[in-house]
């Protein structure tokens, strides 16, 4: 099957060429979602064999490179189209290709009569192709392909309802917003890139990854390789001050967002880190900037998401929270853990999206969780898969999310200091809060809704009649709680494993093994306090989740005074910190302003345009003048043609005299 991982992106890519060209014709919903899950769903079962087959391989000879062609031989620069099977890759691919089918059959259900319902299909596919070919590269070019390609894809889905408005402009304007922005970060990727090829000739991994650890190369050239790459995840992955793409990607369809935000364009960045590992092991300043990044990241969007209304953009803000942690986890040098958090996160993550979306599907279209309430006793499938996941972020146990989320508390504490750890359990705290918050309002208390008035908030008296949603949305809700269930055990902790140890991390160990090594001097604590610290985190989350449940629920009015009686703290959070604010203001703005006057009316109009404007002024003066000339009299043309040659002749004679 090993030999057959370049399936994993052809299946994909066909199947966006069927639904792209034939998808109009067809106009077939059953076939057009066939098709398009089916291209999702054999690359799942090719990456399973190649799992099974690796499996049965001896531990040093678990990389395999699968070489399609040669793609570029030009001056030295020698690179062929080649996928790399590995331990690490694997996994990504599993993820991807497993979680991206359970939302293909999700969103069969969910887009069902939408008129552009083809083309919906053709680019999710295109997305899959794109990101398998980054997670499988064996080359930073190869990768960097699939990197643009899913920013090219994020904004054809963001924007897939075109017509649509958002918030106080449009689907197209927020699709445009993470393409700009997502470009902003490609440009360090490639100055990282340029200084890779510089330093050590090549820009295959196994062949950078062997030098940086050969080569007597300078800390300082590894910390800039390791900060231009950096910049590149600050955007893809939504990192401060990149991260203002992510909460308005909420103006594409639920199933995008469960797609983007889970298991794949988000997470590229931190599988970026995990892949150049050794590079950042060589440069302690910039893990500890990756490190400060992601903890600020995770506490700053964290504090947004407690008062949120939307409710796509409670799971938004925490999607860029969780990614915080899982940069902190890497800052820390425990690439593992931010692995591991990534697969934890796109169990319950995507669960929460597919699970918003069925109630915003069942709500006709309401995403005002103000407007909720009481869905519990309408919705119980939606609504029991939605606690399992909310519970897993929260990070109580036995739940996936508690393995993952205490794991990267554990390495913040033990390798960067108390600070990171107190920073990361408050933000955990917080996380627990705003997601019961979320559920609470949602599925429990009193209706806020009328099945004859319409909703009691807002204004809106559109007829409301909660219902399950169909079979095809409720089923892969089901598979994904199984799977933020039991999704943790596949890493628990050593302190509870004993001698066997956590298989997530030996099955990753060689991946991350040079790092390790460089890594060693680390500090280490005991397992007395890791047990202590893990006491500590659940009984913050467990008080948070309480907390939240009395307020919400018993004490409604609490939450009422606090926005009242600490107004201005409450505008901050509910306006994100005024940060798209401030980069309208100051970026934005100025830079419309400067393209109008600068650009448009001085470089354009005056000088590009005014010089062109002249020299066609100029030609036709000259014209003017020689048409004179021209004065349609066979008699004046003899003679000037007799003078010229008598001039002609007269020049030859004195030139030989």
């Amino acid at each position: 099957m090993i030999d057959l991982i370049y399936l994993t992106v052809l299946f994909p890519l066909l199947g966006f060429l069927f639904n792209g060209i034939l998808g109009p014709k067809i106009r077939s919903e059953k076939v057009i979602g066939i098709v398009g899950s089916s291209a999702i769903g054999i690359p799942f079962i090719v990456t399973v064999g190649a799992l099974i087959q690796t499996l049965s391989l001896p531990v040093d000879q678990r990389l395999n490179i699968a070489t399609l062609f040669q793609w570029i031989n030009v001056a030295g620069l020698n690179i062929n189209f080649s996928y790399q099977v590995d331990q690490l890759s694997l996994l990504m691919s599993l993820i991807v290709t497993g979680v991206g089918f359970i939302i293909h059959v999700y969103s069969i259900g969910y887009m069902h009569g939408d008129k552009s319902f083809w083309r919906f299909f053709a680019y999710l596919n295109l997305f899959i192709f794109a990101m398998m070919n980054l997670i499988l590269a064996d080359n930073f070019l190869l990768l960097f392909l699939g990197w643009e390609g899913v920013g090219l894809c994020s904004y054809l889905l963001i924007g897939f309802w075109y017509d649509r408005k958002f918030e106080n402009s449009t689907t197209s304007s927020a699709g445009l917003k993470a393409f700009v922005v997502n470009r902003i970060g490609d440009f360090g990727f490639l100055l990282g890139m340029f200084l890779i090829y510089s330093t050590f000739g090549t820009l295959v991994f196994t062949d950078v990854f062997s030098r940086a650890v050969a080569f007597d190369v300078p800390e300082h050239i590894f910390t800039l390789i390791a900060l231009f790459l950096f910049i590149g995840a600050v955007g893809k992955s939504a990192q401060i001050p990149l991260f203002v793409w992510l909460p308005d990607a909420m103006a594409g369809p639920t199933p995008v967002s469960a797609l983007i935000h889970a298991a794949t364009m988000v997470t590229a960045g931190v599988y970026m880190v995990a892949r150049c590992n050794i590079i950042y092991a060589s440069a302690p300043t910039a893990m500890m900037v990756v490190a400060v990044f992601g903890i600020f990241t995770a506490f700053l969007a964290a504090t947004i998401g407690l008062v949120q209304n939307d409710i796509k953009k409670v799971l938004a803000y925490s999607t860029v929270s969780q990614l915080g942690y899982m940069f902190l986890a890497m800052g820390a040098g425990a690439f593992s853990a931010g692995i591991f958090h990534v697969m934890t996160h796109a169990f319950f993550k995507a669960l929460l999206f597919l699970g918003a979306g069925s109630v915003i599907h069942s709500m006709h279209e309401a995403q005002d969780i103000r407007k909720y309430g009481g869905l519990k006793k309408y919705m119980p499938v939606t609504y029991a898969t939605f606690l399992i996941a909310a519970t897993a972020i929260s990070g109580i146990p036995p739940l996936s999310g508690f393995f993952s989320k205490d794991e990267i508390l554990w390495y913040s504490y033990s390798n960067l200091g108390i600070i990171f750890w107190l920073l990361g359990l408050i933000t955990a705290m917080f996380t627990a809060f705003y997601m019961f918050r979320l559920y609470f309002m949602t599925f429990e208390g009193q209706e806020k809704f009328s099945a004859k008035g319409g909703s009691e908030v807002g204004g809106d008296h559109h007829k409301l009649h909660p219902h399950e949603s169909p079979k095809l949305m409720t089923v892969p809700l089901i598979i994904l709680a199984v799977l933020s269930i039991i999704g943790g055990f596949i890493g628990i902790p050593e302190i509870f494993s004993g001698e066997h140890g956590n298989i997530f991390h030996s099955w990753l160990a060689p991946v991350f093994k040079l790092a390790e090594f460089k890594m060693m001097n680390i500090s280490s604590h005991s397992h007395f306090e890791e047990l202590v610290l893990m006491i500590v985190s659940v009984a913050a989350a467990a008080s948070s989740i309480f907390f939240a449940r009395h307020i919400y629920l018993k004490k409604p009015a609490i939450a009422e005074k606090f926005s009242s009686g600490f107004k201005g703290a409450y505008n901050i959070l509910l306006n994100k910190y005024f940060i798209d604010e401030v980069y309208e203001a100051s970026i934005v703005k100025p830079m419309v302003k400067g393209s109008e006057n600068i650009l448009w009316k001085i470089a354009d109009n005056k000088m590009i345009d005014g010089l062109i404007n002249s020299l066609a002024k100029l030609v036709g003066s000259v014209s003017n003048n020689i048409r004179k000339i021209q004065t349609g009299v066979a008699q004046s043309y003899a003679l000037v043609m007799i003078l010229g040659i008598l001039v002609a002749l007269f020049w030859i004679i004195i030139s030989y005299s």
